[in-house]
């Protein structure tokens, strides 16, 4: 008898509308986005730094090569991923797509935030990482855009004690009823 307990075979993975994670049951399409790569309470120096940590947090859940930062860097170089009101994306570029292993966002919470453009702070930092063939980043995206015009909803996920309601909020179905 083993010591492991058996794991699901693909076939039950993929079939399987949602699996178990730290004991709270997460969909399968929130594994882009779990409760591991959400960062509470964090500090950056600067927009830089907190672009590496929310990187870091893409290598560390084995969505991206640690190459693929770099391109998040060059990225913000480039252009701004500030989207306002407090959130910024910050992702690379099409050439850093050859070092993204599977689709997958990254939440840094940084409640006292970063100075991102001038005058402009930022307090949610979301890592994107997304394969060429995947959409599974888009549903964050769009709940994204939604919290984005809602000043309130920014304001609790940036002072929430638990990963869970970030993922939530971030993961949620269109057919969801409105959050409160």
């Amino acid at each position: 008898m083993s010591a492991w307990p058996s794991l699901p075979s693909p076939t039950q993975l993929t079939n399987d509308k949602s699996r178990s994670f730290a004991g709270q049951t997460v969909s399968k399409q929130m594994s882009v986005l779990t409760p591991a790569t959400v960062i509470l309470q964090g500090r950056a120096a600067d927009k830089a730094d907190a672009i590496v940590q929310a990187g870091k947090v893409l290598v560390k859940a084995g969505h991206v090569a640690p190459s693929y930062v770099s391109g998040m860097l060059a990225r913000e170089e480039a252009v701004s991923t500030y989207l306002g009101n407090g959130i910024a994306i910050p992702h690379g570029e099409k050439d850093d797509l050859r070092w993204v292993y599977r689709t997958g966002v990254s939440v840094l919470q940084l409640p006292a935030g970063v100075e991102w453009e001038a005058g402009e702070r930022a307090y949610l930092i979301v890592g994107l990482a997304a394969t060429p063939t995947s959409d599974q980043h888009i549903a964050v995206l769009t709940n994204l855009l939604e919290v984005l015009q809602d000043p309130t909803a920014v304001t609790l996920l940036v002072h929430t004690s638990d990963p869970m309601v970030i993922v939530e909020r971030l993961t949620r179905s269109r057919r969801e009823s409105v959050w409160s």
